[in-house]
């Protein structure tokens, strides 16, 4: 038996982390289409790792369920690393919230239940989530508090209050934020920690394609106009969520980390802003 991390979502940032910090380990690898999970597992375990892959939606308890039940089979879970999800440009209002609002609730409350002491969890959000206008302490509370099946029956999260797939998406990674707080309490009663963090354009093959793609200059905009003047990597995302994961990390716990290159900033402060 081993210690096991769960990895969602079979992208470049949740491998990045999990090469940062699975060795040694079982790493189960959840992901909504089966050939995704596959490859990621094929690549990692041809670079020495253990990897094993299962196919897992997101947006059904159940299916979290079952990844945890695998997990199980290998060991004490003392990893998460939530990399799934949906953006704005590939889903509907009614997908985002389902995924990565409740799905992500979902996840954080289940692995909770049975993480290792002494284990930890990273949840990735996004920047979006920081250039929302503010929402009042009640919303934040309920936001953070709410048991996850009542989630998306919540007044602010009916449709008819949600502007489009943008808003969604910005208010489900509010969501996460205030989530990781409220499970952070949870995850302590056990020994763990859980933290989160939010970045800004990260380069992938899925936002290649974008940068090449209808939205392509307003990217490049935000690149030219951030204080780091580039897009950020899989590995600079994975330099923060070692430090959180590890032993060097272990004072810090319900916390959100922006790693965006200073986009934010300029986006309050500077070229960024709207209207500039």
């Amino acid at each position: 038996m081993k210690d096991v991390m769960i990895l969602t979502g079979a992208g470049q940032i949740g491998m990045a982390i999990a090469r940062r910090m699975g060795h040694g380990m079982k790493i189960v690898i959840g992901d909504k289409r089966e050939e995704n999970a596959r490859a990621v597992a094929k690549i990692m375990n041809e670079a020495g790792f253990d990897a094993e892959p299962v196919v897992m939606d997101l947006s059904s308890r159940q299916s979290i369920e079952n990844l945890i039940g695998e997990a199980k089979k290998y060991g004490e879970i003392s990893m998460l690393v939530n990399g799934a999800g949906v953006s704005p440009s590939q889903a509907s209002i009614e997908v985002i919230l389902k995924v990565d609002l409740y799905g992500t609730a979902v996840l954080l409350e289940e692995v909770g239940k049975v993480i290792k002491k002494g284990g930890a969890g990273v949840t990735i959000s996004s920047q979006s989530g920081w250039r929302m206008p503010a929402l009042t302490a009640e919303e934040d509370e309920l936001l953070a508090t709410t048991p996850a099946e009542e989630l998306l029956d919540l007044p602010m999260l009916r449709k008819s209050n949600i502007g489009d797939t943008l808003h969604a998406y910005q208010i489900a990674k509010r969501c996460n934020e205030k989530r990781v707080m409220a499970e952070a309490v949870k995850w302590g009663r056990r020994g763990a920690r859980v933290n989160g963090i939010a970045p800004g354009i990260i380069v992938t093959p899925l936002a290649i394609d974008e940068f090449n793609g209808p939205r392509g200059d307003f990217y490049k905009n935000m690149f030219a106009n951030c204080p780091a003047g580039r897009p950020g990597t899989a590995d600079e995302v994975a330099n923060v969520a070692e430090l959180l994961m590890s032993d060097r990390g272990s004072f810090i716990t319900g916390s959100t980390f922006l790693i965006d290159g200073g986009a934010t900033s300029s986006y309050f402060y500077g070229p960024l802003k709207p209207g500039k």
